[in-house]
């Protein structure tokens, strides 16, 4: 596994742009809320942190990880201010197939959300076999895989501004 040395929330501030003129969406699933609500509060920290105003991040709740999708296109539309979207949602492994299709139809809706418009989404959904390896990965041992989702914002949204032409 790719994080099992590694802790999610580590990261180095000095080479992080500073983001206080960056707004930023944060489109939070409410399924396994347990495990959103941790990686929504490591990314919302790691945004302060790294010098975010926290007028300029607005948070919409949809009910599943599926309809992150939907809501992240609607929040590109509805604030085109915005520097970057972070996608927030929890996949856990059941006893049917329905995990692979929400995990490859999140996957690839967020992809095409980055080829079709100009605000990046970040994508920060755990696909995890076991609600333990969630826990481990929403502020658990392995730190808050929301932390370095909200870093990848940052540097897209710094990206994304050096970009113009």
């Amino acid at each position: 596994m790719a994080t099992e040395n590694k802790n999610l929330s580590q990261y180095d501030k000095a080479t992080i742009p500073n983001s206080k003129n960056f707004r930023f969406g944060i489109v939070v699933s409410e399924w396994n809320d347990t495990i959103t609500e941790g990686l929504f509060q490591g990314a919302f920290d790691a945004l302060i942190d790294c010098g975010a105003i926290k007028e300029n991040i607005v948070r919409w709740n949809v009910p599943g990880s599926f309809e992150l999708i939907y809501g992240c296109k609607k929040m590109q539309q509805a604030y085109d201010m915005l520097d970057a979207v972070i996608a927030i949602g929890s996949v856990i492994q059941g006893e049917t197939k329905h995990f692979d299709f929400v995990c490859e139809g999140v996957t690839q809706g967020i992809k095409d959300l980055n080829i079709q418009s100009d605000i990046p989404v970040i994508f920060c959904v755990l696909t995890d076999n076991t609600m333990q390896q969630s826990i481990d990965r929403s502020g658990g041992k392995h730190g808050n895989k929301g932390t370095e989702a909200a870093i990848a914002a940052i540097k897209m949204a710094q990206l994304r501004k050096d970009a113009k032409f």
